[in-house]
């Protein structure tokens, strides 16, 4: 038996040094989120949003002649993308709930980024101790119903998931993929792996499978996308970055999505920062996205020819998205708030709004862009109500100013704001919000994808280069068979 106990404790490692490295969000070398690439990705000159308008550094191996040629130059695609976020108050949701106002829009999104805050209570326990998965499961199932209208998900099924449905098989990822029975969900999404299309329902819908999903406490972001173009998503890594107590602890913090759509870089960053409405605490959540931008890195793949190294932070992609509870709050008496409140006056009160006042100084997100809000503060309000708590002095939960907690901001060429609104549900303390973008992405060029890796070998490197190269290997042929020829194969005793 403790022979046994040393064997698991070797194979696992123990309780308290695991948590220990949760607590403190240290990462394991098997800890990196992975994804497996089919094609070589050959690259184009490319902007990201840390460029300021200079080029991206493109890899050393492809020459200048080639890819300033104008047949390289990719074709581009609009794609519709929503995102939403919602703080739901530590509230598991129950199965009559219906996120289909929040998630529906005019027309179908070709991609859902979707983000919540505190799907579990903030307490000791769940903050310290083993991460509760069970409400993320049932985020998951209510979104995957709604948008397909399929049977929910399976109760065994992880909530730190990824799809690359360009494999025949699912590749071994790192602990953070789990995932218990193959069969039983490549049944729940019937998507054919080699294609990644729905075959038996791909003509009347197209369907949405589930890309990735990251939980780390009570933050919980997850990403789904049409099924016939998740054969198109590479290079899908994940970052967490605690910023909770001791400044560590995954209650406030990020979950970071980077990927490649096509030949397009997106990093989706959902965000629960410092909370308080003192003077100064602004500044506490100032740090925390300044902090999160200098953590959060992303492991690199291993370099191959023609293909561009993905950005190891959040700003070297092309296109951004940050959404969460930001929990900026307005400067502002509490009878200046009710007055303005009484006579539904946003904008006078968005005069007095944190974050505007932090990004107009130059403090923080210089350079990021936010649509006009046209729609009144998201918090706080009494549960199952259309009142806030600020203008009910019997209740009994903490006085709090109302404010626009819940934000949607973007930063990167290509990308149109359609509408930013809230939704009306009373589930939480919070209204949640959604964005819908237009989003412009880069398609592949045909004539180069088409090209085999000795083609594409031939035409990138130096003729001096593959000259040398000629050389060397007649030279090692040569070397070699002289060496066969003068050791006998049976030496004398």
């Amino acid at each position: 038996m403790k022979t046994e106990s040393l064997r698991h404790s070797k194979q696992h490692g123990s309780w308290p040094k695991m948590n220990v490295r949760r607590w403190l969000n240290l990462k394991k070398g098997s800890d990196d989120f992975h994804s497996v690439n089919v094609a070589p990705d050959r690259s184009e000159r490319r902007k990201s949003c840390s460029d300021d308008g200079r080029y991206a550094v493109v890899p050393e191996e492809l020459s200048e002649v080639w890819l300033t040629n104008e047949e390289s130059k990719p074709e581009k695609s609009d794609l519709s993308m929503f995102v939403g976020t919602w703080n739901v108050g530590g509230n598991c949701p129950h199965k009559g709930l219906d996120v289909r106002d929040w998630l529906t829009t005019s027309s179908p999104a070709d991609i859902y980024v979707i983000g919540f805050q505190e799907i579990v209570p903030l307490n000791a326990g769940n903050v310290l101790g083993t991460e509760n998965k069970s409400p993320a499961a049932r985020w998951l199932s209510l979104i995957h119903e709604a948008l397909n209208t399929t049977p929910e998900l399976p109760h065994n099924y992880s909530p730190t998931t990824t799809v690359d449905s360009t494999l025949k098989s699912r590749p071994s990822f790192s602990d953070l993929l789990s995932l218990e029975d193959e069969q039983e969900f490549q049944h729940l999404f019937n998507t054919n792996p080699s294609t990644g299309i729905d075959d038996s329902n791909s003509k009347r819908n197209p369907g949405f499978c589930l890309v990735a999903s990251k939980q780390m406490v009570g933050i919980f972001l997850c990403v789904f996308i049409r099924k016939d173009l998740s054969h198109h998503v590479t290079n899908l890594k994940i970052s967490c970055v605690g910023r909770g107590i001791m400044g560590y602890l995954g209650n406030k913090g990020s979950i970071s999505v980077s990927m490649t759509l096509h030949r397009t870089t997106f990093c989706f960053v959902c965000t629960h920062l410092a909370s308080g409405q003192k003077e100064g605490d602004e500044f506490k959540r100032n740090s925390d996205v300044m902090e999160i931008l200098k953590k959060t890195r992303f492991s690199r793949s291993f370099r191959t020819l023609g293909r561009p190294i993905p950005p190891d932070n959040i700003l070297g992609h092309e296109k951004i998205i940050w959404l969460g509870d930001l929990n900026y709050r307005l400067s502002s008496t509490s009878d200046d708030i009710h007055e303005l409140l009484q006579r539904n006056d946003w904008q006078a009160l968005l005069e007095k709004d944190q974050l505007g006042i932090e990004q107009k100084a130059g403090r923080i997100f210089e350079g990021w862009k936010e649509g006009k809000i046209y729609f009144a503060p998201t918090y706080k309000y009494i549960t199952n109500s259309d009142r806030y708590v600020a203008q009910t002095p019997t209740t009994k939960e903490k006085r709090r100013t109302p404010a626009w907690c819940d934000r949607i901001l973007w930063k990167g060429e290509g990308l149109k704001q359609k509408s930013y609104v809230r939704g009306e549900s009373k589930f939480s303390d919070h209204r949640p919000v959604y964005s819908v973008f237009s989003v412009q992405v880069n398609l592949p060029n045909k004539s180069i994808d088409c090209m085999d890796s000795d083609t594409l070998k031939s035409s990138v490197l130096p003729v001096c280069v593959k000259k040398v190269q000629a050389e060397d290997h007649e030279w090692l042929v040569n070397k070699t068979k002289s060496c066969i020829e003068t050791i006998p194969r049976f030496p004398n005793s």
